[in-house]
């Protein structure tokens, strides 16, 4: 299988690629500055040339950075759009691009988090992005041609960026990167659409 990895040399990218390796799959990695391919997510038309670049894939991954945290007194909706640019429209550009470049039968799995179902400060913004990523992949789901399917990961805080985070996620459980992992492979491998995949039990 031809995976495409957007955001392949992050967090969880980097740990990843290599597990996607050792299942035999042909990897490509994306990132705005580093990768096999450049994308920016903010840009239909850099995700149009990545596809064109990549031609047919098999999968698409996207594991791409995090929105920033808010402050919710001077939140604007100017805050929240550029915010939602890359987080939300660039992965739902992801599909609506990628379902005219990939493969028949081919699998997007986009990744959201845990806001969109735990209230915490700091992530109204977030929050928005993981909620409509969740109801345009039940949609999405039911629109796709050629067999194509989509799913999300929802994380919580990830095992291996603790250190990073703890501080604004007191008291949040992490989850192992090993069972995400695996959160990532199912989506990959298995037959399932339209689902989201809540890492946090």
């Amino acid at each position: 299988m031809k995976v495409v990895v957007v955001g392949g040399e992050g967090t969880i990218g980097r740990r990843l690629v290599p597990a996607l390796r050792e299942h035999g799959h042909v990897v490509i990695t994306a990132g705005r500055t580093s990768g096999d391919v450049h994308v920016d997510l903010t840009s239909r038309r850099s995700i149009e040339k990545m596809y064109r670049e990549v031609a047919a894939v098999d999968a698409v991954v996207s594991v791409a950075a995090h929105g920033a945290l808010d402050d919710f007194a001077t939140l604007t909706r100017d805050d929240l759009i550029a915010n939602m640019q890359g987080k939300l429209f660039g992965q739902v550009d992801l599909v609506l691009i990628g379902q005219r470049h990939a493969s028949d039968g081919a699998s997007f799995t986009l990744t959201s988090g845990i806001f969109a179902d735990q209230a915490w400060p700091g992530v109204t913004g977030g929050a928005m992005i993981s909620g409509a990523l969740h109801a345009f992949v039940l949609s999405a789901a039911v629109e796709l041609p050629r067999g194509m399917r989509v799913n999300a990961v929802s994380p919580t805080m990830i095992g291996d960026s603790v250190e990073t985070f703890s501080e604004h996620f007191p008291g949040m459980r992490a989850v192992p990167m090993d069972s995400l992992l695996a959160d990532y492979l199912a989506c990959i491998h298995g037959q399932q659409t339209g689902e989201v995949i809540r890492a946090y039990g």
